[in-house]
């Protein structure tokens, strides 16, 4: 899908923050986004902002619930955006993501939500990050053929 500028002003005032054009930009490069992405992918692909503007717009985004923040086991934090329709402190798009180990590239899996976790009494659950790594489609059949 195709964002402009508008659909994501939108998206921001829905998560109740002020469109600037920085925003709108990162908003924009997460939303097109075809998996999530790294602050240094961010930085490529807006060459118009330093990694430090990035990274406060990234922040900004992760206190307001916009975007998921992705520990996908490179050593790296990775982020998509959130599309709750609460808007808030309920995410209810979350799903489980795939880490291939041998391109290292984090795939989203939309249609396997994260499964309920029940905590013992006195745990707060803030939030839940379902990786499962192994290898894609392409880099496994790369594999198949070598054998």
């Amino acid at each position: 899908m195709k964002y402009d500028s508008q659909l994501c002003a939108t998206l921001l005032e829905s998560h109740k923050i002020k469109p600037t054009a920085n925003r709108i930009l990162v908003c924009r490069a997460l939303a097109e986004a075809k998996q999530p992405m790294s602050l240094s992918e961010l930085e490529c692909e807006i060459l118009s902002l330093d990694k430090s503007s990035v990274f406060r717009v990234l922040s900004l985004f992760r206190e307001h619930h916009l975007v998921h923040v992705l520990e996908d086991g490179s050593d790296g934090v990775r982020y998509e955006i959130c599309h709750s329709t609460d808007g808030h402190e309920h995410d209810d798009d979350q799903h489980v993501h795939f880490f291939c180990e041998c391109c290292r590239r984090t795939f989203c899996i939309n249609d396997i939500p994260i499964p309920n976790v029940s905590l013992p009494q006195g745990y707060v659950l803030e939030s839940i990050n379902y990786m499962a790594k192994g290898l894609c489609p392409k880099c496994a059949s790369k594999k198949e053929t070598i054998r």
